[in-house]
């Protein structure tokens, strides 16, 4: 169904682009930042999952919409910096500290993957980079061109899974260990809701290439 010589390019690519920190693992940091190594992995596939979305989204050409509506990007980068500065918000309020048993205070696992998933599919630049990364290892003349962007996309959501679960994981277990002083715990509160407002104000001042 794949070229393999592509497919080949296609996995070294995406795991450079995985392993590059960027928006999506300094939020997935943040998360475990907050709520310990579930909630790090939790957001890590909450990630994942709304990456996949875009890649249905590249092969349905649904990226002619923003080309067609411009102002339709814009209000979903708004929305998106809005929902960043609303995690922000309650991360610099979030005065509680893990319990005596040193569980994290910060969201439950569900509420990680989703805010994960949300945030993601709340930026229209990564539905503009898939349109432009996929399509580079689709060899139309073999046919299936639906079925070769559902390849690469299931095998770009399962090396982000990896990667960023890992730091996820990582991270969250760094900040058990870490959230036994109140001082800290605070401190890693106001980290999480820094990174959240620079994800915002990244959003906002970002443009369409």
């Amino acid at each position: 169904m794949v070229d393999m010589s592509l497919y080949a390019a296609f996995l070294v690519a995406a795991f450079a682009l995985c392993v590059t920190p960027g928006p999506d693992m300094m939020f997935i940091v943040a998360m475990g930042g907050r709520g310990g190594p579930a909630a790090g992995v939790m957001a890590a596939l909450g990630v994942a999952s709304a990456m996949f979305v875009h890649t249905v989204a590249a092969a349905l050409g649904l990226s002619a919409l923003f080309q067609a509506l411009p102002t339709l990007y814009h209000v979903l980068r708004w929305a998106g910096a809005a929902y960043l500065l609303y995690l922000a918000v309650k991360a610099f309020r979030d005065r509680s500290v893990p319990g005596d048993d040193g569980t994290p205070a910060g969201p439950g696992m569900r509420r990680a993957f989703w805010q994960g998933a949300v945030t993601n599919l709340l930026n229209p630049k990564v539905i503009l980079f898939n349109v432009a990364f996929l399509p580079q290892f689709v060899a139309p003349e073999m046919g299936h061109v639906w079925g070769q962007f559902l390849v690469l996309g299931l095998t770009i959501t399962v090396m982000g899974v990896m990667v960023d679960g890992l730091t996820g994981l990582l991270s969250g277990k760094l900040s058990a260990l870490l959230r036994r002083s109140r001082r800290v715990a605070r401190g890693l509160n106001i980290f999480s809701g820094s990174v959240f407002t620079g994800l915002a104000v990244r959003l906002v001042v970002s443009s369409p290439k």
